[in-house]
């Protein structure tokens, strides 16, 4: 069943380490905690720089989705600086992550999944009025950018900026107007074969 994820509905809870302010979307299993999910999506604020918290055993995808100038260095390499139009980044949960902020306060949009067990796929999306999104993951979160309504079989919603819809496979998600949105993918990790 298509979800309805509203901005206004999330709570405000501290980072693992205590060093900023993230609000969850979603989590599977539901209710779990943040050592004991299979994968989780929730939106960061980040405020200042120090180090993001770590999450062994977990693959992470961040976007920036508001603001300019996070630069991050990973295991101490060179570092990398997004901002709201930059492709998403991929890392290990368990990586030495270090943020510096150029132009002041940015919000992320973090996708973690267990490694070995789901594996997880992000991009921006632009699409026209009337565009059907075949969704053929076994869970995609859309993450509208801007208002605007949306409708897939059985359902409807009129989505604010921010608001999210988590679909299932096999449902078509159709927008009123021109929309930007970030599209997550999470699928079951395909078993090795031996």
């Amino acid at each position: 069943m298509t979800r309805v994820l509203r901005a206004v509905d999330r709570i405000a809870v501290p980072w693992k380490n205590g060093g900023g302010i993230t609000r969850e979307l979603a989590v599977q299993p539901p209710g779990a905690t943040m050592d004991g999910f299979d994968w989780r999506v929730s939106i960061a604020e980040v405020s200042e720089g120090g180090p993001f918290s770590s999450f062994p055993g977990i693959d992470r995808v961040l976007t920036v989705i508001e603001g300019a100038g996070l630069s991050l260095s990973i295991d101490g390499r060179t570092a990398v600086t997004m901002d709201a139009a930059s492709p998403p980044l991929t890392f290990p949960g368990e990586a030495r992550c270090e943020a510096s902020l150029k132009f002041g306060p940015i919000r992320d949009l973090n996708i973690m999944v267990r490694r070995g067990a789901y594996r997880a796929h992000v991009r921006r999306r632009s699409l026209d009025a009337g565009d059907a999104l075949a969704c053929t993951s076994e869970a995609t979160l859309l993450l509208t950018l801007e208002a605007v309504a949306a409708s897939w079989p059985g359902g409807e919603a009129a989505l604010q900026a921010d608001d999210a819809l988590l679909v299932p496979s096999g449902v078509s998600v159709t927008f009123a107007r021109a929309v930007r949105l970030v599209l997550a993918e999470i699928d079951a990790a395909a078993m090795p074969q031996g």
